[in-house]
């Protein structure tokens, strides 16, 4: 295997949404990777932890300001990126939040905050980006998803609608930048524990009945898509766009214990 498949260095990664949690990750592999990075949050000031652990790595770290549910600020970010480096090769779209309720509770706002935030912010970003990928006919633009762009749940019909349209966008602006060397894919990371749903982690019954439908019998750990971020930035995905590839620890087989116990014996072979 050709270990320059997989260097990033002389890359520059955008890297919405990192001043906490999965964000921080992908940054860090992608560091580890030999790219430098700009980081970017809401809140400039929350950056400055992470902007020091990237740089005592060896790489440069440009934090910006970003709101993506503001189309000037996302101007704004997309002109600092570039000015500070001259130009944009990855972009791991990663911002995003949550609302967890029934779907009888779920108000006009809940439903905006959560589409505009994770469907229209993720195509916005994109599209900044992608104007300033296109000169230069290269682009790795990575959508983060989630197991809920293939499967649905009680509680999150504003996060499970917003994560499915990540997926189909996703192959939609695959094909409309293709021919200007920019893939586009989309990494969708099964139940990690984050900031964003620590609160479910709480509760061991719920863990132990998450675990029974895992085939690997584990959440995922934050390191586990190390892997995958830099797989899909480097240049040994090359001829893959429009995917979306689900790290989950094979929940979306659907295969539970319960499920293999109620089912019928295997037909055996007639003689």
């Amino acid at each position: 295997m050709n270990d320059k498949l997989f260097n990033l260095s002389g890359k520059v990664a955008i890297v919405t949404g990192a001043s906490r949690g999965l964000g921080q990750y992908f940054g860090r592999a992608l560091a580890g990777a030999g790219a430098d990075l700009v980081i970017t949050s809401r809140q400039l000031a929350s950056l400055e932890p992470f902007r020091r652990e990237v740089e005592s790595l060896g790489r440069r770290a440009v934090p910006l300001e970003l709101d993506v549910r503001n189309h000037a600020s996302i101007q704004r970010m997309a002109e600092g990126a570039e000015a500070a480096y001259g130009k944009i090769d990855i972009l791991v779209n990663n911002a995003g939040c949550n609302v967890r309720k029934p779907a009888l509770d779920v108000s006009w706002d809940d439903w905006n905050l959560v589409l505009d935030t994770n469907l229209r912010g993720t195509f916005f970003v994109a599209q900044a980006v992608a104007r300033r990928m296109i000169p230069h006919r290269y682009g790795r633009i990575i959508n983060i998803g989630s197991v809920t762009s293939v499967f649905g749940y009680a509680g999150l019909a504003p996060y499970c609608a917003s994560r499915g349209g990540v997926k189909q966008l996703t192959m939609s602006l695959a094909d409309d930048w293709g021919p200007y060397g920019i893939t586009v894919n989309c990494l969708a990371p099964g139940w990690f524990r984050t900031k964003q749903n620590e609160v479910l982690y709480q509760n061991q019954k719920w863990v132990e009945y998450l675990c029974d439908r895992i085939p690997l019998k584990r959440p995922g750990q934050p390191d586990d898509l190390s892997g995958a971020v830099v797989f899909l930035a480097s240049d040994a995905s090359e001829y893959i766009t429009g995917q979306t590839l689900l790290v989950d620890g094979g929940i979306t087989t659907g295969a539970t214990k319960a499920a293999i116990s109620s089912s019928p014996p295997l037909l055996q072979p007639q003689d």
